[in-house]
């Protein structure tokens, strides 16, 4: 009968005693082994962190080929281009203080004002002009 059992229950009987509250077995080098396994993974995740930095340089080194090439500038370059020529006072910009109003732009009382049929009549033709005028 216990020949039985064994080929029924296959190699399960070594964790059976395990699953009925048995103790397990403690391998000695358990402990090494899991140091030397946590040392190779910091060592993997090293290389792989250089290699992609390694990628990265020659990614870069190709671009910067490419913007030499056909004149191009860095987005950081721009963006502090532009940024500097944000804060550069533009002529006519809608931002100026108040008080700097262009000549020629407010009410000034030397000049005579046309009225707008004047300038109409400016440019009509000829004869359109002294039916107007008359």
């Amino acid at each position: 009968m216990d020949f039985v059992m064994k080929q029924a229950l296959g190699g399960a009987t070594k964790d059976m005693g395990k699953m009925l509250g048995g103790e397990e077995e403690k391998d000695p080098d358990a402990q090494k082994k899991e140091e030397e396994r946590q040392e190779a993974l910091r060592q993997q995740e090293e290389e792989r962190k250089a290699k992609h930095a390694r990628m990265e340089a020659e990614r870069e080194k190709v671009r910067q080929q490419i913007r030499d090439k056909y004149g191009l500038k860095k987005k950081e370059e721009k963006e502090a281009e532009e940024k500097a020529a944000m804060e550069q006072p533009c002529e006519g910009s809608l931002t100026r203080p108040k008080k700097a109003i262009p000549a020629g732009c407010g009410d000034d009382e030397d000049e005579d004002e046309e009225s707008i049929l004047d300038t109409v009549l400016k440019y009509l033709p000829g004869p359109l002009q002294d039916m107007f005028k008359k």
